[in-house]
């Protein structure tokens, strides 16, 4: 259990942390430094994000926030995050998230920085940010849904399903929960039969003119979130939650 990465020409960086992939600290750690490994192997042609269990990725993990003394787990959540998210987003190769179940707050980050996104169809996608006092990772969300959408996930914490992100083009394929890995290799393959140095430099360069700046903008999502914890926002809303 926790991450795992399965080296190969078509890399698989694993999630399961029981019972729901709410992921610690370390967790977050671990996933960055898993999918930046993948793509510094020199083997490895692309990289299949996925995840055991319930479902793909259920965000931060708020007891632990809870249980830590001052702000240390709400730092180290936060950077763990960014650097997740940035891996995924800066990995040499690109990213297909397999996403089944719930993606949610962290989970959306991890989506929406990803290259491919293929789903189940019991999938859905959130970011219940609002609730829990806290905001982050409208950025990625904002590369997978239209920005008014985007604006009415966040005040409300509506969620989406897989087959209306596959109409608007940003889930690839939606299909059945037990063919989703078969379907994610599927994808993966075409891109791994490439020359690998061509999509290395493809990679490279849909990112150099990617017009959002996603470290920036989720960076500056973060600083509010600080601002919502020091007017104790954050702790109300977490301890609401987990009554």
């Amino acid at each position: 259990m926790g991450i795992t990465l399965r080296a190969g020409p078509i890399a698989e960086v694993v999630v399961d942390v029981p019972p729901v992939n709410a992921l610690r600290v370390r967790d977050w750690h671990d996933l960055a430094r898993a999918v930046h490994a993948a793509g510094q192997d020199p083997g490895t042609r692309v990289v299949v994000l996925r995840a055991e269990g319930r479902g793909f990725n259920a965000g931060v993990d708020i007891k632990e926030m809870q249980r830590s003394a001052g702000h240390s787990a709400l730092v180290g959540a936060n950077r763990g995050c960014y650097e997740a998210f940035a891996a995924v987003y800066d990995c040499a190769v690109p990213v297909v998230a397999a996403v089944h179940g719930f993606c949610l707050g962290g989970g959306v980050g991890l989506a929406g920085n990803a290259d491919i996104v293929v789903a189940s169809d019991d999938a859905y996608f959130g970011l219940p940010e609002v609730d829990r006092g806290a905001l982050g990772a409208a950025t990625h969300l904002a590369r997978l849904v239209p920005q008014h959408l985007v604006r009415a996930m966040v005040y409300t914490c509506r969620n989406v399903t897989a087959q209306e992100l596959h109409a608007f083009g940003s889930v690839l394929r939606v299909t059945a929960r037990d063919k989703l890995v078969e379907v994610a290799m599927e994808v993966a393959d075409v891109i791994a039969d490439k020359d690998p140095y061509v999509i290395r430099r493809a990679k490279e360069s849909l990112n150099g003119i990617d017009p959002m700046d996603v470290k920036h903008s989720y960076r500056f999502e973060q600083g509010l979130t600080f601002e919502l914890n020091l007017m104790g926002a954050g702790d109300e809303h977490r301890e609401r939650f987990l009554r």
